[in-house]
Formats: structure tokens, C-alpha cells, sequence
């Protein structure tokens, strides 16, 4: 059965954060449900990219995915404490399944309860809220991936592909793009 992530794109997503996951669980046969939080199907980027979901929120709220995925960026303030949002990624939690976050997105771990006893990183303006995050490009622990921005994105989509397809198919798909670092560790953090 093909393996299915949900990537959630708010008004000033940041673009690589977003479109790179997409790009690369895509490469790996992953299907990508690009959902907006709104009903708008154009989601604008903070570079003004401007990028068309596949689904709103509300369609796909009760479905179950492999890996739940929340690009940061400036916009990601605009989402704190977002009821279907922090709903999501608790039912997300709960059933063990993959949730991945980047830059200022592990605010809404926090938000909706479920960072606590978990190893983590985040960008570095998030450091008032999220003290006790890694100063490492990614951190997985269990079923919580986080990263650090922009320049982890690649590491951080294709440490999501390790963890729902495997080691072989990470390094095609590294090699395919000319990743000049060696694939991140699936342990990294």
C-alpha cells in the first residue's frame, strides 16, 4: 500500500521547508496531500510563492496518514493554538504515526501538548518557548521529527523518507540529486 503524508501550508509558509518535502517524498513514491488550513487553494509563501493545495484541512482532518508535516515561517504565529491543527497532530501522536515539523513549527507540538518527554530541535527564535530544543539539523525521537529551517530541509525530507521507506531508497534518491552530504542518520539528535 503506498505510504501517504499530509503537508499543511498556512499563509507565510516558508517555501523551501514546503516545497522540498513535497518534492522529494514525491521522488519516493509517497503520496502528498498539500492541504491548505483555509479554504483558499492559493497558499502564499513569506518569499511570495505562491503555491496550490490539492485539499483544505477541513477535507482530510479525519484522515490518517503515514507523516503529518508543518513547514515554519513567519505565518506559523497565525496557526498557535489552532484547534484542528493541534487536533491533528495530537491524533497524529496518539496513534504513533510519523509528525514532522520544521523551524517555528514545533510551537504547535507544543500547543497542542505533545512535546513534552521529547528530544527536539527548532529554529533559533524560538528559543524562549522552546528552551531545551538541539542545536542539531534534525532531531528524531519516536514518532517526533523536528528540524532547524530553511538550510535542513533536505535533511529533514529525506529523513522522513528513511523512516517510511528505507535506507536504499533515501540514498537513490540522495544520489539522484547530488546531495554532496552523506544521508542523515534515522538515530540523528
Amino acid at each position: 500500500m503506498r505510504k501517504t503524508a499530509l503537508i499543511i501550508l498556512h499563509p507565510g509558509f516558508e517555501e523551501i521547508e514546503a516545497i522540498t518535502p513535497i518534492d522529494l517524498l514525491s521522488r519516493a513514491d509517497i503520496e502528498v496531500v498539500q492541504a491548505s488550513v483555509n479554504d483558499e487553494q492559493l497558499v502564499e509563501g513569506r518569499s511570495g510563492i505562491t503555491l496550490q493545495t490539492t485539499h483544505s484541512l477541513a477535507e482530510v482532518v479525519d484522515r490518517s496518514f503515514d507523516v503529518v508535516i508543518l513547514p515554519g515561517g513567519p505565518g506559523i504565529m497565525a496557526l498557535r493554538n489552532h484547534p484542528a491543527v493541534c487536533q491533528l497532530l495530537r491524533k497524529q501522536s496518539e496513534a504513533r504515526r510519523l509528525t514532522a515539523c520544521i523551524c517555528a513549527a514545533p510551537l504547535l507540538l507544543k500547543d497542542a501538548g505533545i512535546l513534552e518527554g521529547f528530544n527536539y530541535t527548532a529554529h533559533t527564535s524560538t528559543t524562549d518557548e522552546l528552551p531545551l530544543a538541539s542545536g542539531n539539523s534534525f532531531v528524531l525521537d519516536r514518532h517526533i521529527l523536528t528540524s532547524r529551517g530553511a538550510g535542513t530541509a533536505t535533511e529533514f525530507a529525506l529523513a522522513i523518507v528513511r523512516n517510511l521507506q528505507g535506507d536504499a531508497l533515501v540514498e537513490t534518491i540522495a544520489d539522484s540529486i547530488c546531495w554532496p552530504h552523506p544521508t542523515p542518520s534515522l538515530h540523528a539528535g
